[in-house]
């Protein structure tokens, strides 16, 4: 008996095609026009095609999210369904495969994919991504291993994939630890779980968690802003393992004894946040003064997990927690 998977059709490159009257590429196809477009699939599985909507990426929210999480939570619950898969614009993947990560328990395979060529040219890398999200989806190797990213015939986890290329078809990639499997020759090969990962119930999100980022000489105007207008957190990009200047450092530090979480993570895209420096701003200072480090997350991720524990209310306490894994382990170690 054939797997059956579940396809929520939200848009982006891979439902999209030149479109003379707009005097661009837009999203326009139908998830069965492009599953037409798939040749074989219906000998690998039953495909299940869900319409909630036509949005490029860059039009996607939080609350888009949110609503792609219970639609893919009520497919995890059906005993009939063996994966789903969440096509989407790419220039926001990365955070709706997170939020999705953080907020859908399950042991089903989760599998968030788009395209970087839309069907208007040759070589339209849709059809090839969505037969390899089928076969990832029906496959027992990719139980228990979380949201996956799949394109360009690598699985990455949710929690480590990026968008790292404007053009490139393999444009996702973690940077850190690399894939957790491939796609080849029509056979998924898993290699590795995802390091670790957080679940949230969330029915809501808050309005105003920002994310910011640190460069030379920037002073306190933004954060003092931000919290002026009511944030719920905030997230900053440091430089390198967790430094920022001293006016940003004081208004952190500000924001925390406010009882703000402040997350904190690395502007590099390769590395993770440590308190070692202890000048003024550095991390060791930020970190005794409450800010909370995020590891090996990047911004957007940060802010998504940030969203979710707050919607979740987690104390201070909890926030840190779901963050700082890498330092429990050192401190269990």
């Amino acid at each position: 008996m054939l797997p059956t998977i579940a396809i929520v059709f939200t848009g982006g490159t891979i439902a999209s095609t030149l479109d003379e009257g707009f005097g661009g590429v837009v999203p326009s196809l139908t998830g069965g026009q492009i599953l037409a477009h798939v040749p074989g699939l219906d000998a690998v599985a039953t495909v299940i095609a869900h319409e909630y909507g036509a949005y490029p990426g860059p039009h996607i929210t939080p609350q888009h999210m949110l609503e792609i999480s219970k639609v893919v939570g009520g497919y995890a619950t059906r005993s009939d369904i063996s994966g789903i898969i969440v096509t989407h614009g790419t220039d926001t993947l990365e955070e709706t495969a997170y939020f999705l990560d953080c907020t859908v328990n399950t042991h089903k395979p989760v599998v968030v994919i788009g395209a970087m060529r839309n069907s208007s040219e040759p070589d339209w890398d849709g059809p090839r991504n969505i037969r390899d999200a089928v076969l990832v989806c029906g496959n027992p190797t990719a139980c228990e291993k979380g949201v996956m990213v799949v394109l360009g015939g690598e699985v990455l986890a949710a929690s480590e994939a990026t968008k790292a290329d404007t053009e490139d078809v393999n444009t996702f990639a973690s940077m850190n630890f690399g894939p957790l499997g491939r796609v080849m020759n029509n056979q998924v090969l898993m290699h590795r779980s995802p390091l670790h990962r957080d679940h949230f119930s969330v029915d809501h999100l808050p309005e105003f968690v920002p994310l910011l980022k640190c460069y030379a000489g920037m002073d306190r105007w933004f954060i003092d802003e931000a919290v002026r207008h009511g944030a719920r957190g905030i997230v900053i990009e440091a430089f390198g393992v967790g430094n920022v200047t001293p006016l940003v450092a004081q208004a952190l530090t500000d924001a925390v004894a406010q009882g703000i979480p402040v997350v904190l993570v690395s502007r590099c895209p390769i590395g993770r946040v440590e308190h070692v420096y202890a000048y003024e701003g550095a991390g060791k200072q930020l970190y005794r003064k409450g800010v909370i480090f995020a590891d090996y997350l990047n911004g957007p991720k940060a802010r998504i997990k940030l969203m979710c524990a707050l919607a979740a209310n987690k104390t201070m306490n909890q926030i840190r927690e779901s963050f700082e894994w890498v330092n429990r382990m050192e401190s269990a170690d």
